[in-house]
């Protein structure tokens, strides 16, 4: 028996926690920010193939991908669950369930099972259909029976792979206040990238009347005054009662493709109060990220070197928390000829070894060795990765445990990039197992021109101004 089922169980049969949730729910005036909510489930839905993340996805599943220097992705949701006093949380999992269930287990299993507090991971059970989860909706559908068992009164939906930091008793909080079916979180987004969203049109009063997913076309009444729309951020809280109904007029029709986005909301709105929760106007810190791609994963990674980015990870009052990390410190080396490793508006995670290395703006994940001579600029190199030495790196992700060997040159020449590797749209160098040559007789030596001259005296502390934060405990 799982703890899912074994805490769904517990609490049906506490009498005196089920009043207790009774009294909290009942309240006419919605919730306190400051208290727990007993009453409310999370389920984050992490079964997507990320495939627009390849190869980077290759290994492991969109949700776990490292980000930041020793987070991965799923993180920033459960840390914005568990900081939100919600601790009864689900994670709906698919495609590469290992490498998830292996970072649930390692950084997520401090909750206190005595006080019916978990994250449990559940998987596609394929038994209502032959493929698992067939969409967004049917991964809630199969699992409505632990559902119905934990019997919340509020039911928050999650997507698990979005950068941002969101306190979900604001959402939940204004959704009781407008006697809502369902709330949506919004942002506002460019007109531009419109298409990549799910766009709501809304009153005064934030209740929406119509929901578009990734529309084609952008017609004037879904515009905003500023030439901006108000796009979905994939997190919806439903009365539960309302879900299940919903899910239950979906799951027999033959033309839907069992999708929130496409098929669950827009029924909704035909049958209940739907309405925005504007996040940009809510939140205190205005940011929200998807990094769907390879060039929005790059760039939102490159943002935590931005002294003005309004997403702060040092803050003690909402720490964002992961697994394990190395212990032992990140460390600065001379090699061999008196060079010294130097970083500067860098990130450089625990357990990374530079051994007289030049790395500018760029950010190293746990793990790391970087060996002599080799200049690193604007790239991300992600845990475990080994780069040999006099090395010349630029613009490029640089995957998991990839090694690169000595007298490499990667982002210096476009064509050659284009013929051993992956070049994004923006012309970002994804360097991976897969996409990497086992020999390549045509590669360049690297210039080392950048280490002439005589060694510095001493080691160049890291740029004081990075955002860079270490995992919380």
């Amino acid at each position: 028996m799982s703890r899912f089922t074994r805490s769904t169980l517990a609490a049906t049969e506490a009498s005196d926690q089920a009043e207790q949730r009774l009294q909290c729910s009942t309240m006419p005036t919605g919730y306190s920010d400051k208290q727990e909510y007993s009453d409310v489930v999370a389920l984050v839905l992490a079964g997507g193939k990320g495939a627009r993340l390849q190869p980077l996805t290759s290994r492991c599943c969109k949700p776990t991908v490292p980000f930041g220097g020793c987070f991965r992705i799923i993180d920033f949701t459960l840390s914005n669950c568990i900081n939100s006093g919600i601790r009864r949380i689900g994670v709906l999992s698919q495609h590469k369930q290992q490498s998830l269930a292996r970072h649930v287990e390692d950084g997520w299993s401090f909750l206190r099972k005595d006080s019916h507090e978990f994250i449990e991971l559940l998987p596609a059970r394929q038994r209502l259909g032959k493929f698992g989860y067939e969409g967004t909706a049917d991964a809630v559908t199969q699992n409505l029976n632990s559902l119905r068992r934990l019997n919340p009164r509020y039911t928050l939906i999650l997507a698990g792979d979005h950068i941002y930091k969101a306190d979900y008793r604001k959402l939940i909080a204004q959704h009781c206040n407008n006697e809502a079916d369902v709330t949506i979180a919004c942002q506002r987004v460019p007109l531009e990238t419109a298409h990549r969203f799910g766009v709501v049109t809304d009153n005064d009063s934030g209740r929406i009347s119509s929901f578009h997913e990734k529309p084609i076309i952008i017609s004037k009444d879904m515009q905003q005054a500023n030439g901006q729309v108000m796009a979905s951020m994939g997190v919806y809280v439903f009365n539960t009662d309302f879900l299940i109904e919903a899910l239950k007029r979906d799951r027999p029709d033959p033309d839907s493709t069992h999708d929130f986005g496409r098929d669950v909301i827009p029924q909704a709105i035909e049958h209940g109060r739907v309405y925005t929760y504007d996040y940009s106007s809510k939140q205190t810190e205005n940011y929200w990220r998807d990094v769907g791609t390879i060039d929005a994963y790059f760039e939102t990674n490159m943002q935590l070197l931005d002294p003005t980015i309004d997403l702060e990870l040092q803050d003690p009052n909402w720490p964002i928390m992961t697994g394990t990390v190395p212990a032992t410190p990140a460390r600065f080396l001379v090699d061999g000829q008196g060079h010294t490793g130097v970083a500067s508006n860098c990130i450089v995670a625990p357990g990374c070894v530079l051994r007289g290395a030049r790395i500018i703006r760029s950010i190293i994940f746990s793990g790391v060795n970087i060996e002599d001579q080799t200049d690193i600029q604007n790239s991300l190199v992600l845990p475990g990765a080994t780069i040999g030495k006099r090395c010349r790196i630029k613009n490029a992700i640089i995957d998991s445990g990839v090694h690169i060997a000595d007298d490499t040159e990667i982002g210096y020449d476009s064509y050659h990039d284009s013929i051993n590797y992956l070049l994004s749209d923006q012309g970002i160098v994804v360097v991976s197992d897969s996409t990497q040559p086992a020999t390549d007789p045509t590669r360049e030596k690297a210039h080392t021109a950048v280490f002439e001259g005589p060694a510095p005296k001493a080691v160049t502390a890291l740029d004081r101004t990075s955002k860079w934060s270490a995992a919380s405990p």
